[in-house]
């Protein structure tokens, strides 16, 4: 008989590692073949037009947005000592200062009543979300007929109670806050509908124990709803910022930016100098700034907001 030939053991362990690298190759080109739809996508969408806003943000163009001029950082100097930009970017963190907690609060309220097991309930869950299915240029014109100086139903109740008719979206110390009502509205629906959700994912029993315990219906709202419903509100609170940061359907169907640049947000302010000045480079060194606006507070965010964030 012959002998058995005997394989070292360190080829062994040179074998073995080959076919797990060979192993692990294979499972990364499957993963980048599943991955390949969505990257061509993004890649499209998302990372050439933003590769393409930094370069143009260099440049002075023509009105058909090519390149002529290499200027450097200087659309960006040009921008900070811009009055309109400077007022655009007032207009932007105000809007979001009335919206965001405004849109919170009244949701938060909504979603703790419409929580609650009460007959009929249901019938009230649909009227407190159907905002979310209503377009924003349906909403705009719907808000537009409220705020009309002589027809609208805002000023009529005004004058019946013996007041003075407003400009809601002609008065400079109006505009924004109005603009800021209606995109409030708009935005309760989907609010609402995230918060209820988050309100019936926290579990029945410690309500029970507290009620066992004797404890108070606010206690109880503030020591297990809140702390329990902080994932949620996070999530919330940091899609809201910037949603509000995004604002533009309302803004354009509203006000288109007046009276006085009050209502002039950061993305109209974009669209007016691309699309109405044929400003390609400055159009481009404010979507630049407003991407670093973004990614600041979202950062912020992250690093202030989900030290308070309770997880189960």
């Amino acid at each position: 008989m012959k002998e058995a030939v005997m394989i070292p053991e360190q080829y062994k362990q040179i074998d073995f590692m080959k076919v797990k690298k060979k192993q692990k190759r294979v499972l990364f080109i499957k993963g980048m073949l599943f991955l390949l739809p969505s990257i061509l996508l993004f890649s499209i969408f998302l990372f050439y037009p933003m590769a393409r806003t930094l370069y143009l943000s260099f440049f002075l163009t023509d009105n058909s947005g090519a390149t002529t001029v290499f200027v450097g950082l200087d659309n960006f100097k040009n921008i900070f000592t811009s009055p309109i930009f400077l007022k655009s970017l007032q207009s932007t963190f105000l809007f979001v200062l009335y919206t965001v907690p405004g849109t919170i609060i009244i949701s938060l309220f909504l979603a703790v009543i419409a929580n609650e097991k009460l007959k009929g309930i249901g019938f009230f869950r649909m009227i407190f979300s159907s905002t979310m299915g209503i377009s924003v240029a349906a909403a705009s014109v719907f808000w537009m007929f409220l705020f009309h100086p002589t027809m609208g139903w805002l000023n009529q109740f005004l004058e019946a109670l013996g007041f003075e008719a407003i400009g809601w979206l002609t008065d400079p110390e109006w505009a924004l806050l109005s603009v800021s009502i209606s995109t409030i509205w708009m935005n309760l629906g989907f609010t609402f509908l995230i918060l209820l959700g988050g309100l019936q994912s926290i579990d029945s029993h410690l309500y029970e124990s507290a009620e066992i315990d004797g404890a108070s219906y606010f206690y109880k709202l503030r020591r297990i709803t809140v702390p329990m419903l902080s994932p949620t509100l996070f999530f919330v609170i940091t899609v809201s910022f910037i949603n509000a940061f995004q604002t533009f359907g309302q803004i354009d169907m509203l006000t288109r930016g007046g009276p006085q640049n009050e209502t002039n947000l950061i993305v109209y302010s974009i669209y007016q100098e691309a699309f109405e000045n044929y400003q390609y480079g400055t159009a481009s060194a404010q979507a630049v700034i407003l991407f670093f606006i973004i990614l600041l507070m979202t950062l912020l965010q992250f690093k202030l907001g989900e030290r308070k964030v309770h997880y189960q």
